[in-house]
Protein backbone atom coordinates (compact mmCIF):
# COMPACT_ATOMS: atom_id res chain seq x y z
CA UNK A 1 0.00 0.00 0.00
CA UNK A 2 1.01 3.56 -0.74
CA UNK A 3 1.76 6.28 1.50
CA UNK A 4 -1.68 8.23 2.39
CA UNK A 5 -2.62 10.48 0.05
CA UNK A 6 -2.71 14.24 1.00
CA UNK A 7 -6.29 16.31 0.22
CA UNK A 8 -4.07 18.82 -0.77
CA UNK A 9 -2.79 16.94 -3.68
CA UNK A 10 -5.86 16.09 -5.48
CA UNK A 11 -7.85 18.16 -7.49
CA UNK A 12 -10.82 17.10 -10.26
CA UNK A 13 -9.83 15.17 -12.86
CA UNK A 14 -7.29 13.38 -11.32
CA UNK A 15 -7.13 10.08 -12.44
CA UNK A 16 -6.39 7.31 -10.27
CA UNK A 17 -4.10 4.35 -11.59
CA UNK A 18 -5.88 1.56 -14.09
CA UNK A 19 -6.14 -1.85 -12.25
CA UNK A 20 -6.66 -5.22 -14.26
CA UNK A 21 -7.96 -8.15 -12.61
CA UNK A 22 -8.26 -11.37 -13.95
CA UNK A 23 -11.27 -13.58 -12.42
CA UNK A 24 -11.15 -17.41 -13.18
CA UNK A 25 -13.63 -19.90 -11.91
CA UNK A 26 -11.34 -20.80 -8.96
CA UNK A 27 -11.54 -17.77 -8.15
CA UNK A 28 -15.25 -18.04 -8.13
CA UNK A 29 -15.27 -21.18 -6.12
CA UNK A 30 -12.57 -19.76 -3.47
CA UNK A 31 -14.84 -16.49 -3.26
CA UNK A 32 -18.16 -18.61 -2.77
CA UNK A 33 -16.76 -20.96 0.07
CA UNK A 34 -15.78 -17.75 1.63
CA UNK A 35 -18.63 -15.36 1.31
CA UNK A 36 -21.27 -18.40 1.70
CA UNK A 37 -22.95 -17.28 -1.74
CA UNK A 38 -23.32 -20.96 -3.41
CA UNK A 39 -25.44 -20.30 -6.01
CA UNK A 40 -24.66 -22.14 -9.04
CA UNK A 41 -25.41 -19.34 -11.75
CA UNK A 42 -21.73 -18.48 -10.36
CA UNK A 43 -20.30 -22.27 -11.32
CA UNK A 44 -22.66 -24.39 -13.30
CA UNK A 45 -22.94 -23.03 -17.11
CA UNK A 46 -26.32 -25.28 -16.98
CA UNK A 47 -28.04 -23.32 -14.64
CA UNK A 48 -26.96 -20.09 -15.45
CA UNK A 49 -28.02 -20.73 -18.91
CA UNK A 50 -30.97 -22.10 -17.96
CA UNK A 51 -32.00 -19.08 -16.08
CA UNK A 52 -30.86 -17.16 -19.41
CA UNK A 53 -27.72 -15.50 -18.38
CA UNK A 54 -25.18 -15.76 -21.26
CA UNK A 55 -22.54 -18.20 -18.78
CA UNK A 56 -21.40 -18.64 -15.24
CA UNK A 57 -20.96 -15.13 -14.07
CA UNK A 58 -18.63 -13.53 -11.17
CA UNK A 59 -20.34 -12.57 -8.25
CA UNK A 60 -21.32 -8.93 -7.97
CA UNK A 61 -19.73 -8.42 -4.35
CA UNK A 62 -16.45 -9.77 -5.90
CA UNK A 63 -16.76 -7.44 -8.71
CA UNK A 64 -17.39 -4.53 -6.39
CA UNK A 65 -14.48 -5.60 -4.13
CA UNK A 66 -12.05 -5.45 -6.89
CA UNK A 67 -13.28 -2.23 -7.88
CA UNK A 68 -13.07 -0.68 -5.08
CA UNK A 69 -9.25 -1.90 -4.23
CA UNK A 70 -8.66 0.50 -7.27
CA UNK A 71 -9.91 3.47 -4.64
CA UNK A 72 -8.25 1.93 -1.84
CA UNK A 73 -4.63 1.76 -3.71
CA UNK A 74 -5.27 5.29 -4.58
CA UNK A 75 -6.07 6.52 -1.23
CA UNK A 76 -3.30 4.67 0.43
CA UNK A 77 -5.92 3.51 3.34
CA UNK A 78 -8.63 1.33 2.96
CA UNK A 79 -10.29 3.26 6.37
CA UNK A 80 -10.70 5.96 3.86
CA UNK A 81 -13.26 5.25 2.12
CA UNK A 82 -16.48 6.52 3.98
CA UNK A 83 -19.13 5.67 0.84
CA UNK A 84 -19.38 3.51 -1.57
CA UNK A 85 -22.07 2.57 -4.44
CA UNK A 86 -22.56 0.77 -7.61
CA UNK A 87 -25.21 -0.68 -9.70
CA UNK A 88 -25.08 -3.48 -11.37
CA UNK A 89 -25.42 -3.36 -15.34
CA UNK A 90 -24.13 -6.58 -16.77
CA UNK A 91 -22.75 -9.20 -15.68
CA UNK A 92 -19.16 -10.95 -15.67
CA UNK A 93 -19.15 -13.78 -17.51
CA UNK A 94 -16.62 -16.20 -16.35
CA UNK A 95 -15.21 -19.04 -19.25
CA UNK A 96 -14.58 -22.11 -18.18
CA UNK A 97 -10.93 -21.80 -19.34
CA UNK A 98 -7.26 -21.30 -17.55
CA UNK A 99 -8.00 -17.31 -19.13
CA UNK A 100 -10.96 -16.04 -16.98
CA UNK A 101 -12.29 -12.94 -17.65
CA UNK A 102 -10.68 -9.29 -17.21
CA UNK A 103 -12.19 -6.52 -14.92
CA UNK A 104 -10.37 -3.15 -15.74
CA UNK A 105 -11.16 -0.61 -13.17
CA UNK A 106 -10.48 3.12 -14.13
CA UNK A 107 -11.22 6.30 -11.74
CA UNK A 108 -10.97 10.17 -11.22
CA UNK A 109 -12.31 12.61 -9.11
CA UNK A 110 -15.25 14.02 -10.09
CA UNK A 111 -15.89 16.20 -7.21
CA UNK A 112 -14.00 17.64 -4.12
CA UNK A 113 -15.93 17.79 -1.11
CA UNK A 114 -15.85 19.94 2.12
CA UNK A 115 -14.13 18.36 4.87
CA UNK A 116 -11.19 17.20 2.74
CA UNK A 117 -13.55 14.22 1.08
CA UNK A 118 -13.70 13.42 -2.34
CA UNK A 119 -16.02 11.91 -4.97
CA UNK A 120 -13.90 9.02 -6.90
CA UNK A 121 -16.13 8.06 -10.22
CA UNK A 122 -15.41 4.47 -11.29
CA UNK A 123 -15.75 2.85 -14.79
CA UNK A 124 -15.36 -0.86 -14.49
CA UNK A 125 -15.77 -3.09 -18.01
CA UNK A 126 -15.45 -6.71 -18.89
CA UNK A 127 -15.16 -8.20 -22.11
CA UNK A 128 -15.29 -4.40 -23.66
CA UNK A 129 -18.78 -4.00 -21.88
CA UNK A 130 -19.27 -1.41 -19.09
CA UNK A 131 -20.47 -4.00 -15.91
CA UNK A 132 -21.27 -1.26 -13.14
CA UNK A 133 -22.67 2.10 -13.73
CA UNK A 134 -23.35 4.96 -11.18
CA UNK A 135 -19.74 3.06 -9.35
CA UNK A 136 -18.56 5.86 -6.96
CA UNK A 137 -16.58 6.32 -3.65
CA UNK A 138 -16.47 8.89 -0.87
CA UNK A 139 -13.14 9.21 0.11
CA UNK A 140 -11.59 11.29 2.82
CA UNK A 141 -8.28 11.76 2.53
CA UNK A 142 -5.56 13.22 4.93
Amino acid sequence: MSARLQAADVAVGAELPEQTHRVTRADLVRYAGASGDLNPIHWSDRVATGVGLPGVIAHGMLTMGLTVRAVTDWAGDPGAVVEYQVRFGRPVVVPDDDTGAEVTVRGKVGQVLDGGRVRVDLTVTSGGEKVLSLARATVALA
